[in-house]
């Protein structure tokens, strides 16, 4: 789970790291008034999605008073921000985060992150702050170090050191206090980029991005109240409520599939196969007809979606539980989208015999291979006969209007 940046700010503070003062507002009335209470002359007018690359694309303003705040909120709140990470459609911003402005003398980064290849939690640090990290490492490798953290005792005071020495700021503290809230928050992702020192020696979190692991909220439900289902794709929020993985993708063959690893496997041979998933959908191990029903929903709300590819191993799961609950789904909402099947496992061929004598469009395939190049086959079909139904619906209307026009003159 993602939050804000003003989320993540809040954060660092309650565990005693620095932040410059500010306020999120929803209006730009309420983005003035935070500035009238911060005072001074400059702030920093931030749109709240999440994304990076916000700078870039225009989501960070300056402003130099009150009234100047609000002319920059006026122009963030209610505006699709593009960057390189929303993708063409880009996030529609709710939120700013008016924040005095600080003179910075230098930049850093500073992050504490999982080390997937060694299955570790590491700090990383850079004295080149406010880029992308990856972008620092390939082209001066020598500019980031890696300090690895014991999983029970923690960063140890020496490495805390060599990272402040390596940084030339007194940030030990800072690293100690960026292990722990990783640690204590059940985090997969905790960042400071950048952490800035001002032109008076202080040392400051300009931009922080926190990251949590949603296996673990059960663990903070204080934190699971932070989460904005505005910044995901509906889709998405609605698999989350019924238990349901999804991930949407661009592609126009619906998967549904239960296990993580089989609908990795699935999308992989729909691209041998030449066609392009829509999604990742995993419905777990034994999913029930209400989950099987919402899984065709929210494949069905995709409108680029033209065939669903069903591929179950019915393990926990009998295949003609599986049958029966996709032909039920299937007469149920009415789908009209060819759908390919494949099925394997305890009573897998009760299951086929229950699809075949449904009298449903439903095309069952032998195995996975077979299952996703049907899947293709049968979406290049239906967009075929869709073209020839938008050539006709245009000449039937064309047609129409010529004779209207014939019969005005007459």
């Amino acid at each position: 789970m993602n939050v804000h940046e003003y989320q993540a700010k809040s954060i660092l503070k309650s565990f005693g790291i620095p932040v410059p003062d500010g306020g999120v507002a929803s209006s730009p009335e309420k983005a003035k008034k935070v500035a009238e209470r911060l005072g001074g002359n400059i702030f920093a007018v931030k749109a709240q999605i999440h994304a990076g690359g916000r700078g870039k694309a225009g989501g960070i303003k300056i402003a130099h008073s009150p009234e100047e705040v609000y002319e920059k909120a006026k122009e963030l709140i209610g505006k699709r921000l593009v960057t390189h990470q929303t993708g063409p459609e880009g996030k529609l911003v709710r939120k700013v985060w008016v924040e005095k402005g600080v003179k910075a003398k230098k930049e850093y980064y500073l992050g504490v992150v999982i080390d997937r290849a060694r299955e570790k939690v590491c700090v990383i640090a850079s004295p080149e702050g406010g880029v992308e990290i990856e972008e620092v490492a390939r082209k001066n490798p020598e500019l980031v170090m890696t300090e690895y953290v014991d999983t029970f005792l923690g960063l140890s005071d020496y490495k805390a050191r060599k990272i402040a020495k390596f940084l030339g700021i007194p940030v030990q503290d800072i690293v100690k206090k960026l292990v722990k809230i990783f640690f204590e928050l059940d985090l997969s992702l905790c960042e400071i980029n950048p952490l800035v020192q001002t032109e008076d020696g202080k040392i400051l979190a300009l931009d922080a991005k926190i990251n949590f692991d949603d296996n673990a909220l059960f663990r903070h439900p204080d934190i699971a109240k932070l989460y904005d289902p505005h910044e995901d794709d509906p889709r998405e929020v609605k698999a989350k409520k019924v238990g349901i993985s999804y991930v949407g993708l661009d592609g126009n063959i619906g998967c549904l599939v239960n296990g993580a690893g089989l609908a990795m496997a699935t999308m992989d041979e729909i691209l041998l196969a030449g066609g392009y998933p829509s999604n990742f959908l995993d419905v777990g191990g034994g999913a029930s007809l209400e989950q099987v029903k919402s899984a065709f929903s929210i494949l069905l709300s995709d409108k680029r979606v033209k065939t669903i590819f069903v591929n179950i191993f019915g393990g926990i799961m009998r295949c003609d539980t599986v049958a029966n609950a996709l032909v039920q789904a299937a007469r149920e909402m009415g789908i009209k989208v060819p759908i390919v099947v494949r099925l394997e496992g305890t009573n897998v061929e009760l299951g086929k015999k229950i699809l075949e004598e449904s009298g449903l469009n439903i095309i069952t395939a032998s195995t996975m291979r077979e299952g996703a190049m049907l899947a293709v086959q049968k979406a290049r079909e239906f967009e075929s006969k869709e073209k020839e139904r938008r050539k006709r619906k245009l000449k039937e209307t064309e047609q129409e209007k010529t004779s209207e026009s014939v019969q005005i003159k007459s």
